[in-house]
């Protein structure tokens, strides 16, 4: 904790010396950093067992006492997170990602069509890395609400949610004048990030831990495509 303090210390310092362009550059760069020390941190405290407790305790909250393969809620509750978490499938984001990329590639942007699809790509790519490399199994603790197919750390639907639509996000929000719209539209990206990261966790299938590490991941790899694509 101390290094993180130091470290934000110092990015503070950085932004006072900032003007400009340079300046919003400076700001994304270092919440991205932040956001890395962060995965990395809660990653290590997921191989050493130190988040169990706080994990199991989330999860058995959201369950109905007496019944853990009940989560809390009437049924009407269950069945509408299941609906947000298909927000987060791999086939609604394909769709969202394919008609963006079309809807620039029409509109005469073609090359950042091609940064998004890239960035959207390598996103996934890196996520099924992650996945392999840490290999934790699904929660154990209570039944699985909805069917599940890969590892759990970090979650998938998490990490790519931040990627796609905060990435999206943030390019849209580039097209905008106003200010209001610019803060509408990242906050309605972050929104849909943050209802379905813990749509994953009522449903039981991921410990919190996998969608506070997918959560901080995703956003900073949008994070930093944002910069690329306003450099380029």
């Amino acid at each position: 904790m101390n290094a993180l303090r130091e470290y934000v210390r110092h990015l503070v310092l950085e932004f006072s010396k900032a003007r400009g362009i340079d300046r919003v550059a400076a700001i994304l760069i270092s919440v991205g950093a932040v956001l890395l020390f962060a995965f990395i941190k809660l990653a290590e405290e997921v191989m050493e067992g130190e988040t169990r407790t706080f994990d199991e305790i989330i999860l058995l909250a959201l369950r109905t006492p007496g019944d853990v393969s009940q989560p809390i809620g009437p049924l009407w509750v269950q069945e509408m997170v299941r609906d947000f978490t298909a927000l987060g499938s791999t086939g609604v984001l394909t769709i969202i990602t394919l008609g963006v990329v079309g809807w620039l590639m029409f509109s005469g942007r073609r090359r950042t069509a091609g940064l998004v699809l890239v960035a959207i790509l390598f996103g996934v790519v890196f996520s099924s890395l992650l996945k392999s490399g840490f290999a934790r199994p699904r929660p154990d603790l209570v039944p699985h609400s909805v069917a599940v197919f890969t590892n759990s750390f970090p979650s998938g639907h998490a990490m790519m949610l931040a990627v796609v639509y905060l990435t999206l996000g943030l390019l849209v929000a580039r097209t905008e004048r106003t200010v209001a719209l610019k803060i509408y539209l990242l906050s309605l990206a972050l929104f849909l990030t943050l209802l379905v990261g813990l749509s994953r966790i009522y449903l039981g299938v991921h410990w919190p831990s996998d969608v506070l590490a997918g959560w901080a991941v995703g956003a900073c790899w949008a994070l930093m495509c944002s910069i690329v694509m306003s450099r380029l």
